[in-house]
């Protein structure tokens, strides 16, 4: 995945932190209702270019992980003040205890049960008791549907436009691909540089999220998202509430 490796530092022409106060402070109001006691730290797991932590830090203490080392040097840029680990999200044991943890799109990688498994587990581990985690997948099986989007945005001497086009996999092949077309314009070069990145997801029904919080521990739940910017009912999140 070229955009997470080598172009990671296109990252904010692609999807601006402007873009997410709206998104990042529902994300903020559900953790809250559902958290028992008070709520100060949160862990984000599979964090990117830091852009809901962006908004988020202004109510929580946040400790930020990801993967990938150059997303997170981009969100080093943006939330200096943020604590910020490297670290695979189904592995990652940092052995301390959060009032929340966080997952946004990046559960979307999650290919396998076992996968989705580990990674439910590595939020439980991290969790306190009567704390709450966050489960936030651009799709489940049921809400699935191939789409186009694209967008972009204008740097300082550097812009970018993008396609992006989700479709299923084969038959044989469970989950999703996304394809993307990025066009690299460099203003000083005049040159245009024109990338193809291919990312291949996971599709888990809402019974297969609730199976699985319950069997790793929590209590599960969810709420759909409603925003100005999301069709109603197209998102759904899901709660792990630990005991």
């Amino acid at each position: 995945m070229l955009l997470y490796g080598p172009y990671a530092d296109w990252w904010p022409l692609l999807s601006a932190p402007a873009e997410y106060e709206e998104e990042a402070a529902a994300y903020t109001a559900i953790l809250q209702s559902h958290c028992q006691g008070e709520l100060h730290t949160l862990l984000e797991l599979g964090c990117g270019g830091g852009n809901n932590a962006h908004y988020m830090k202004q109510d929580f203490q946040l400790t930020l992980s990801d993967l990938s080392a150059e997303m997170l040097a981009v969100s080093q840029a943006l939330n200096p003040e943020c604590e910020h680990v490297v670290g695979d999200m189904r592995t990652l044991r940092l052995n301390r205890i959060f009032d929340a943890v966080f997952v946004q799109d990046a559960i979307g990688y999650m290919l396998t049960e076992n996968d989705l498994r580990h990674t439910i587990a590595t939020a439980y581990q991290h969790c306190r008791s009567g704390g709450v985690a966050l489960f936030v997948p651009d799709y489940t099986i049921e809400t699935f549907q191939p789409s186009t989007y694209h967008g972009g945005h204008d740097g300082e001497d550097r812009s970018m436009r993008y396609l992006q086009w989700d479709h299923p996999m084969t038959s044989a092949e469970p989950g999703y691909r996304i394809d993307f077309a990025f066009l690299l314009t460099d203003h000083r070069s005049g040159q245009t540089e024109v990338v193809h990145d291919q990312h291949r997801c996971g599709l888990f029904s809402i019974a297969d999220w609730f199976r699985l919080l319950e069997q790793e521990g929590f209590t599960p739940d969810s709420v759909t998202l409603e925003t100005d910017e999301l069709a109603c009912g197209s998102y759904r999140a899901f709660i792990g509430r630990k005991i």
